[in-house]
């Protein structure tokens, strides 16, 4: 019997940080865009019961880690003298309440695993007018060498794609990111709308409109 594959998250882990060189500021803005994506990833989860996006929260949780990491790094081979080192904790402080917003997302998501039963939950799914998918681009799909509104997404299927994820790299407000096979689109918006262009995606349809 083949053993059961590890989740992404959990092979995340185990795999060793590699220093980047690169600028402080561009590693706090990052956290901070992924950290606002977990919180609104996590709380889709817990609505929709949606593990596939569960599974990217616990992800991005590991790779904020190690950008923390990376910063802690940065800070001090950037702090020469005691003033340096007085302006570089203000930013570890921020780079650490990103840390702790994705803890707390990833605290959310593990509330999947339990049975949760209360009429709140389902009137909200009752009444939510957008939901949240996570979509991956597949080689016959039209859409591999196009960009987002090239395809008209938002007009034609009223999704906005808020995130793109192309290996392990984040693309947040891919507007003009031009579509390759495996990309993992992460879309809100009207469930058929979003049923829709998942077929697009995986090439099960030609046409977007």
């Amino acid at each position: 019997m083949d053993e059961m594959k590890e989740p992404r998250w959990k092979e995340a882990e185990f795999e060793e940080i590699e220093y980047k060189p690169t600028s402080i500021k561009e590693l706090l803005v990052e956290m901070k865009n992924i950290s606002e994506l977990m919180v609104y990833l996590a709380y889709s989860a817990i609505l929709f019961n949606n593990s596939d996006i569960a599974e990217e929260v616990r992800y991005l949780e590991v790779h904020i880690e190690k950008l923390n990491y990376q910063m802690r790094i940065m800070a001090m081979l950037a702090a020469r003298t005691k003033e340096d080192a007085e302006k570089l904790s203000g930013i570890l402080q921020m780079a650490e309440a990103a840390k702790m917003i994705s803890g707390a997302a990833g605290d959310i998501v593990k509330l999947l695993s339990v049975k949760l039963k209360h009429p709140l939950l389902p009137r909200l799914l009752k009444e939510s007018d957008e939901m949240i998918r996570k979509m991956v681009v597949e080689g016959e799909s039209p859409a591999v060498g196009r960009s987002l509104p090239e395809l008209h997404v938002a007009s034609e299927t009223g999704v906005r794609i808020v995130a793109l994820r192309r290996g392990k790299r984040w693309m947040y407000n891919p507007k003009n990111i031009t579509l390759e096979k495996g990309d993992v689109a992460i879309g809100v918006g009207p469930e058929e709308g979003l049923e829709h262009l998942d077929k697009f995606l995986k090439g099960k349809i030609r046409v977007l409109e």
